[in-house]
């Protein structure tokens, strides 16, 4: 489980094909304080430490994960968020997060508001995942509050610290992101589906 507080940023130092497999190369501070096993969220998927080297840790995605993310079109020297895996009897600062991706979305427009930032995004409804005003999203791995919530789209603000911490800076109209809409809100949609 996570909280969708992002702990730092990630940069990819190396991408490695196997079968359908992508193993992903991460330099990052957290990297002293990682275990083989362990699960940390990448732009909010849950991959397992598989390798340390130095600086340096190893995850593998899966095709199942390829498909259903935005971890397919990284690149060497992108930038990714990441969280560690929280503690049992921590605050949880964000809301709950599985870091399971229900699918991605696209960045439709990006504008600055005196200090702050308005990110719109857009997404498949056929797949029946809602947003409600108020409500909490996941959008790269980082907790967020939903504006503006429409059948298929939602905005979200993001203050000066958030842009700054996160690759949230890096966000540029047409970028496909990764969505975790929120697990409470999932299991009631699916018990009035069944209605």
């Amino acid at each position: 489980m996570f909280t969708g507080i992002i702990e730092d940023l990630g940069l990819v130092k190396n991408l490695k094909t196997e079968l359908d497999n992508l193993h992903v190369t991460i330099e990052s501070k957290i990297t002293s304080a990682l275990k083989i096993d362990q699960s940390v969220a990448h732009n909010g998927v849950c991959l397992t430490v598989i390798g340390i080297n130095n600086m340096c840790y190893t995850v593998t995605a899966i095709k199942e994960t390829l498909d259903k993310t935005n971890l397919n079109s990284l690149k060497i020297n992108d930038i990714v968020n990441l969280e560690r895996a929280m503690k049992l009897g921590d605050r949880l600062d964000g809301h709950i997060v599985q870091g399971h991706v229900d699918q991605t979305a696209c960045c439709i427009s990006i504008s600055e508001k005196n200090g702050s930032w308005v990110f719109d995004f857009e997404y498949d409804s056929s797949l029946n995942n809602i947003t409600i005003e108020k409500g909490s999203i996941t959008v790269n791995g980082v907790s967020l509050t939903v504006v503006n919530s429409k059948s298929n789209a939602f905005s979200v603000a993001i203050i000066p610290y958030t842009y700054e911490h996160t690759n949230f800076k890096n966000f540029k109209v047409g970028m496909e992101v990764n969505l975790e809409f929120d697990v409470i809100g999932k299991y009631v949609a699916r018990l009035n589906a069944k209605r």
